[in-house]
Parts: C-alpha cells; structure tokens; sequence
C-alpha cells in the first residue's frame, strides 16, 4: 500500500501528514522535537500492519512540512500541539484512534490522552517525561549547539530544515522546554497522568541520553493500570 501526502487546515494553520494502511484501527504517530513523520517514522509507515491499521504520520506546526507557521515555543505549545493532533484526526473523519508518541511527542500523546479520553483507544509513549528537573536543563542545554551534534543527527534535519532554520528552532526549544522547570515540582503534564483511562504502554531506553530513566518509571506510576 502506499503513502499518501497531504495538507490539511487545522486550527488555522495548515497542517502536513502522511496515511497509510486500510485498517479499521486508526493510529497517529506523533514524531519528537524538530522531528517529522518522515524523519522520526519511516519505518513504520514502511512497515506497519497495513490490513490492521490505518497509520497517520503529522508533522506538527511549524515542523517537517507544516511550515508555515514558524515554530514557537509559548508555555502552552504541548496543549496547542495536542489539540492539532486531536482536531487532525477529527478533520480526517476517524471517530476513534491510538496515539504512538516518541519523546516530545509522547508528552503531546499524554495530554491528548487525559483530555480526550473518549477518543483515545490505546497509548505507546516512549521517551517522554511529564516534568522538567534541573538536571534536564543542563542537559538540554548540551544540546542546544547544533553545530556540535553528530552528523548522523543532524544531517536529515539539515536537509529538512537549512542549517539557520534547524539552528534557530533548537535554540528556541531548549528555551521553551526549560521554562517548566519553573513550575512546581518542574511540572508539564503530571496532574493529567491520573486522568488517562485508555491501555498504555510505557517504553524507555536505559541508555537515552536526554530523558533520564526516572522520568518514565514516574508515568507509570501515576497512570493506573500501565505496562
């Protein structure tokens, strides 16, 4: 089966994604920060049960191909990205439908998750956290040079972006993120954990180098019932 491309007017922007699959289990695949469908998920759009699912890939706003807008980063830009995600797949006509949400986007899943729990049928988040520790914003900050990262990281998102616009973009997240650690408790989205009633699976990578362990073992915890 192949992959369709398309636009589609969202909450006033005009938002990118890719569908494959004819299945009656409808899933979006939310990609993390400055990621894209096509960058962060290939090989699922590849390779995916296309009799069993129909695969939806966004690139969220101002990211991938959903530029314009430029990417921002206000306090609020989780919710505003979880209700694009939420309101794309309403414009797509799926009734009910899953979330797969890697780092970033896992944190987008969580809050669409709590907020639209009669839409959400099932949840996969990995490398996503719900607060922001000091500790994370010395590590974002390792980051915010993307000058220094590894080709093999940086190469697909320079192709995607140009250097001035990757550059700026990462700046301005690490910026955006490391304002919760502000809040009480460094808080994005602890207090909605309790509110997801649909089956979650939480994966982590011992070895991830930007979301410590603790972030995910905290997730499952509070989310009743998650493997």
């Amino acid at each position: 089966t192949s992959v369709t491309s398309a636009k589609i007017q969202v909450n006033g922007v005009h938002l990118h994604y890719q569908q494959t699959g004819e299945g009656s289990h409808a899933v979006l695949l939310l990609p993390g920060m400055l990621g894209s469908g096509q960058t962060d998920f290939g090989p699922q759009l590849k390779s995916m049960n296309k009799q069993l699912f129909t695969v939806v890939a966004w690139d969220p706003r101002g990211y991938g191909k959903s530029i314009p807008p430029s990417r921002d980063f206000p306090p609020d830009f989780f919710e505003r990205d979880a209700k694009d995600a939420v309101d794309l797949m309403q414009a797509l006509k799926f009734k009910k439908f899953s979330l797969l949400g890697w780092s970033d986007g896992g944190i987008t899943a969580l809050i669409a998750a709590a907020r639209y729990p009669n839409l959400i049928h099932k949840l996969v988040v990995w490398g996503a956290n719900a607060s922001v520790t000091e500790e994370d914003v010395r590590i974002y900050n390792g980051i915010r040079d993307v000058s220094k990262w590894s080709e093999k990281v940086k190469q697909p998102l320079e192709e995607l972006y140009g250097h001035k616009y990757l550059a700026e973009t990462c700046e301005a997240w690490v910026d955006g993120i490391s304002r919760f650690a502000e809040n009480s408790g460094g808080n994005i989205c602890q207090q909605l954990l309790p509110n997801i009633k649909c089956p979650t699976f939480i994966i982590h990578g011992e070895k991830d180098p930007l979301v410590p362990q603790a972030h995910a073992e905290y997730i499952h915890k509070h989310i009743k019932g998650s493997r």
